[in-house]
């Protein structure tokens, strides 16, 4: 794994923990609108690449399942 993944799921995870208060049917796709306004399209396709490459280890569940809501 790179240096620059580990990051993006680093920052995918703070995300993550920020929504932790809200209920999870409320988290994820607040998580997801998160990451797809303020995320670069390149990072977005790099976690996206990891999602697709090594099942999004290292995210946590509801960060993966809001990432896997993103448009490819």
């Amino acid at each position: 794994m790179s240096n620059n993944t580990e990051t993006l799921i680093r920052m995918a995870n703070q995300i993550g923990d920020f929504f932790n208060a809200y209920p999870e049917a409320e988290a994820v796709p607040q998580i997801a609108t998160h990451i797809r306004k303020f995320w670069d399209p390149r990072m977005r396709k790099a976690i996206l690449a990891h999602i697709a490459d090594h099942q999004g280890e290292g995210l946590k569940p509801h960060v993966l399942q809001a990432l896997k809501s993103l448009p490819n």
